[in-house]
């Protein structure tokens, strides 16, 4: 059956989008993962891919037109499939069915089922859009696509509850995708009446996340009429949906640290109270599994209970003094837990795999004099209001080689070798999660101190997890860097689409010979991992050697 593929929301505040690129065209086989085309958002224009296989049958927006959020893209399905259901679907008025029109579609379930596939990916804005099932002026939210790559959704955080007035514009939820934790808004107004994915569970673009209306409304089993899979059942009362909230609080363990190093496990409602109330959790005993911290060990702790305990400790400490050592036996017991992935480390694992697997990977290290550097950095930061990093001079250095060597500024697609001739360079910023890779845009054209500046708020707001998505679209090399925490030499994975990632090591001072003669020095590992299929290894060891060029004779770099 053919496949209706909408507008995407790729931007959390889009509501629109144009149609830049078509990449592929009616009559053409389309596997999943395919470009189908590069579609501008309000932030940036981004590749759309396609989840679906068959044959593109229909383009519902021209290169050039703009559309709505949710209006139809697209058509995919098998060749020479009929579609003209989907297509007199698309044009028709939405209009109270008559009953005429009600017997006919009740003895053609076929085509029912494919007017039910046009709408599903649409979240109804007035109720006359609604199917005859839905109560009046009753709104289904589902889970949104707010990445270009997203096929499902975690709920971090619901910033409503059922019940609650919901006004146009309100955030109703934290959702993560597979690159950020994004901010939801509601596009309608009404009472929250339904909860469909509660928070820390995961569900499918386009499954039921919410139910809007008017207050009162008796929404029974509307959710399950719509759900696409991975919702949760409908919610009772509010005192239950309330219970089971704190229930699934209380499933959750999260880690602390006390004042002497110690792993401390609580559940999150527990580690809420204990805030709430002053209650160092350190303190207080854990009668969960392995010694877990609950919600009623927080609410039950008595702060002298610690004072009464000290006494028979000092005693048996005198008694352990006095008594003769005895042969340790091993009495620990084994502990392990299980942490649930998130979306981005979902994400990582499968990209980086299929990295690892498909680009035939090989790998180029040279060492870099960096004293002239290191010279040139403390004479820059000298002036006020400027702070430069040896990791910025490798990124400026990097954009300007890549401007001399630009096959290594490649992409691989099957039939050809896109050769970018703009900069735009990926900053690896490890964050709690996992890995997330900002983008500077046009980073040829930057100066040293615009780098600094930018990679400094860009690292900041991924930590925070306040990136959006068009910040870490759009990159044509990457450079990564664990200098810092003094790895002297390592290998990176290829961040596809790119051609190359750019190790960076330490800078190690040891014994080096120059003029004859072994002298202290300042030296810097770099290790380029480059793409077979789009970088020869001399054009790789051409790029490390102008790059060396510009870290050792760093004044080349502001000519």
């Amino acid at each position: 059956m053919a496949t209706v593929i909408t507008m995407p929301r790729l931007s959390d505040t889009m509501t629109e989008g144009t149609v830049a690129t078509w990449l592929k065209k009616v009559g053409d086989k389309i596997s999943e993962g395919d470009i189908l085309a590069e579609i501008e958002t309000d932030k940036a224009t981004m590749e759309f891919e396609s989840f679906n296989s068959g044959t593109l049958l229909h383009i519902g927006i021209q290169e050039g037109d703009s559309a709505p959020v949710d209006s139809l893209l697209a058509i995919i399905g098998k060749e020479g499939e009929d579609i003209s259901d989907l297509l007199n679907g698309k044009s028709a008025p939405a209009e109270p069915k008559s009953e005429e029109k009600a017997d006919s579609e009740a003895s053609e379930p076929k085509a029912e089922a494919k007017e039910e596939k046009t709408t599903e990916e649409k979240p109804a804005t007035e109720s006359k859009e609604a199917p005859a099932s839905l109560p009046k002026g009753v709104i289904v939210v589902t889970m949104p696509r707010l990445s270009d790559t997203m096929t499902d959704g975690t709920v971090a955080t619901w910033l409503k509850k059922v019940g609650d007035k919901i006004s146009e514009g309100d955030i109703l939820a934290e959702i993560e995708t597979d690159k950020a934790t994004m901010e939801f808004e509601s596009f309608n107004a009404g009472t929250l009446l339904f909860i469909g994915v509660e928070e820390g569970q995961t569900a499918p673009v386009d499954s039921v996340l919410a139910i809007i209306g008017p207050e009162g409304t008796d929404v029974t089993g509307v959710a399950e009429n719509y759900k696409k899979g991975g919702a949760s059942a409908p919610a009772t009362s509010k005192e239950e949906k309330t219970e089971t909230a704190d229930e699934k609080s209380e499933e959750k363990t999260v880690e602390v640290s006390s004042n002497d190093g110690k792993r401390i496990f609580a559940s999150p409602l527990a580690k809420k109270i204990a805030e709430e109330k002053g209650i160092n959790l350190s303190q207080v005993k854990g009668s969960g599994e392995n010694g877990r911290i609950v919600k009623s060990d927080v609410e039950n702790f008595k702060p002298q209970a610690e004072t009464q305990a000290s006494a028979p400790t000092s005693a048996k400490a005198e008694t352990a003094q006095s008594a003769p050592v005895k042969p340790f036996v091993p009495a620990g017991e084994a502990f392990s837990e299980e942490i649930k992935n998130s979306q981005m480390r979902k994400t990582i694992a499968r990209r980086l795999s299929e990295s690892k697997f498909t680009a035939p990977h090989y790998y180029l290290t040279i060492e870099v004099t960096m004293d002239d550097a290191m010279q040139s950095r403390n004479v820059i930061n000298s002036l006020p209001d400027t702070k430069v990093s040896f990791n910025d001079l490798v990124i400026k250095a990097s954009a300007m080689a890549l401007k001399k060597h630009p096959k290594v500024n490649s992409q691989w697609k099957e039939d050809v070798t896109i050769i970018n001739h703009h900069v735009n360079i990926g900053v690896a910023v490890a964050v709690e999660d996992g890995l997330v890779v900002p983008v500077l845009k046009f980073t040829d054209q930057m100066s040293l101190t615009q780098i600094g500046a930018s990679v400094k708020d860009l690292a900041g707001r991924a930590k925070s997890k306040k990136l959006q998505p068009a910040e870490m679209d759009g990159s044509t090399f990457t450079v990564s860097n664990l200098g810092m925490f003094g790895i002297v030499e390592f290998t990176s994975i290829i961040n596809q689409p790119n051609s190359a990632i750019l190790s960076v090591g330490a800078i190690v001072e040891k014994p080096v010979v120059k003029n004859g003669q072994i002298v202290v020095g300042n030296t810097m590992t770099l290790t380029l991992a480059c793409d077979h299929r789009t970088v020869d290894g001399a054009t790789g060891a051409q790029f490390l050697q102008t790059l060396k060029q510009y870290l050792e004779n760093p004044v080349t770099m502001l000519a």
